[in-house]
């Protein structure tokens, strides 16, 4: 085992296995999971810490034309003290000021909804939250996936958060399974039961088309990031378990530009054509008899040089397969190898 001069530790994937467990990053601070119907999936007593991670995993129960529609509420205040801006699908702006809960704008009448939302907890300052979240919609490819996001405060400036409330403010009930699970940060952690376990960390060759996860552990929670180049120009396509069937659909925003949609595909494209360096950050919700719904943020750096923006691309998408979890992830380019720089990371929980 040897460092180099960043004090980065290096050596062989066996010798760094015993490093598996890194201090102090996301842990579990509560989880409340539906054994019948609710019209709020509440967490309590929970750690204070600096930040919060909420994954939300939000089913309708099925009753005509009800919709749910899943809003935050902090410490039970019900009280006029929330303000909220949201977009779906890339649309234009909401806000709601003076409100009773962090409004998220978007609703479902058709099954689920997943969130991914981060919250910033001083408890002497007001309280910030960034939240995306994606819908599966109707079932199947030829349905395409609904997207939003939003931003909320809550404007207590004495007390840090202890209970999250995911309110149901629509007309229906979050079914049996809807699930809300915090996780917490803070510079002074130094536990090392992380809620997030590594389940693949692969580098390419430098020869390849094709940087792949490999065959990893089936989660219900998955996360991955990449950073990659390519040695000419070339879009990214992402496939699960080697299917290549007309079974994915999404919808994508580039440069903050009105939505593009694609049903029955054999793959979820970026669509996005460049050589230079790209990063990559992916939440998925893998449940096996659900659709597979995929969240994603990435960067391009659209050429060399702070004379040159980058391009940023968000998108949902969704793999419609109801039997199998994800158990590999594959980046294909369609021109130019991934150059030996390139690298995906997987990380997963239940």
């Amino acid at each position: 085992m040897s460092y180099l001069d960043s004090k980065r530790i290096v050596g062989t994937n066996a010798q760094r296995a015993t490093f598996a467990n890194i201090s102090g990053g996301w842990k579990e601070l509560g989880r409340t999971t539906l054994s019948g119907s609710a019209t709020s999936v509440d967490v309590t007593g929970l750690a204070d810490k600096r930040y919060y991670m909420v994954l939300s995993d939000c089913i309708r129960t099925v009753s005509g034309t009800q919709y749910i529609q899943p809003d935050f509420r902090f410490n039970d205040d019900s009280g006029n003290n929330y303000s909220s801006r949201w977009s779906g699908n890339g649309g234009s702006e909401g806000t709601l000021t003076s409100y009773n809960r962090v409004h998220q704008g978007v609703t479902t009448d058709e099954g689920a909804m997943f969130q991914v939302s981060y919250i910033s907890n001083l408890a002497g300052k007001e309280k910030l939250v960034i939240g995306h979240e994606g819908q599966p919609r109707l079932s199947g490819s030829t349905y395409v996936p609904s997207r939003a996001e939003w931003v909320g405060k809550w404007a207590n400036t004495s007390d840090a958060i202890h209970t999250i409330n995911t309110w149901e403010s629509g007309t229906g009930s979050y079914a049996s399974g809807s699930e809300t699970v915090i996780l917490g940060w803070d510079p002074d952690d130094t536990h090392t039961d992380n809620f997030f376990e590594e389940l693949a960390s692969v580098t390419a060759s430098g020869s390849s088309t094709n940087l792949s996860s490999g065959t990893i552990t089936a989660k219900k929670y998955l996360w991955i990031q990449a950073q990659y180049s390519k040695s000419s120009n070339g879009t990214l396509t992402t496939t699960f378990n080697n299917d290549t069937g007309s079974n994915y659909s999404f919808r994508k925003s580039t440069n903050g530009g009105s939505d593009s949609t694609f049903t029955s595909q054999a793959s979820i494209a970026e669509g996005y054509s460049q050589s230079q360096i790209a990063f990559l950050n992916m939440f998925i919700i893998n449940n096996t008899s659900n659709e597979k719904l995929v969240m994603a943020h990435t960067v391009l750096a659209d050429g060399t040089g702070a004379g040159t923006a980058p391009t940023r691309i968000e998108y949902v998408g969704k793999w419609a397969n109801t039997s199998n979890q994800i158990t590999e992830i594959d980046l294909d380019s369609s021109g130019g190898n991934f150059d030996n720089h390139s690298m995906i990371k997987v990380w997963g929980s239940d």
